[in-house]
């Protein structure tokens, strides 16, 4: 008969029993999976209000360019053909109003690129301040 030593006992383990470790990572996975689209879901977004400051441009220095759905430039109700007429008017205004300020009116369904396009030309046009519409400005009470 072969005699046991005490030696084989005290040898490490050379394998390691991962299935538990997947079975927690698999469960893990699930319950991200599940809860992920839930937590998109349920974020509120809180659009800030601003008020007119002090530094507001006098009534005077301001224009507004509208843009309608059909993509129709105009400015303080001048229909314009294209941005080049619209970069040469506010290029005339510029010089007679160095504080110029321009707001923005852009039709709500219109995609964003939209408005930056006319943002591109008032820059080319030297005018750096702008402002967009919305309809929360219009409606809110005075202070």
């Amino acid at each position: 008969m072969r005699r046991f030593s005490s030696r084989n006992q005290l040898s490490t383990l050379s394998e390691l029993n991962i299935t538990p470790l997947l079975d927690l990572a698999f469960v893990l996975l699930i319950i991200f999976m599940i809860t992920t689209p839930l937590m998109e879901n349920s974020s509120e977004l809180v659009v800030p209000t601003s008020k007119a400051k002090e530094g507001a441009p006098p009534p005077n220095q301001v224009e507004t360019i509208s843009l309608n759905s059909h993509l129709e430039l105009s400015i303080n109700q001048r229909t314009l053909k294209d941005e080049k007429e619209l970069q040469e008017v506010l290029a005339e205004l510029k010089k007679t109003k160095p504080q110029l300020a321009v707001v923005l009116r852009a039709h709500k369904e219109l995609p964003v690129q939209e408005a930056v396009r006319v943002m591109d030309v008032l820059k080319k046009a030297g005018i750096t301040r702008v402002g967009l519409l919305s309809t929360e400005a219009v409606s809110a009470p005075a202070p």
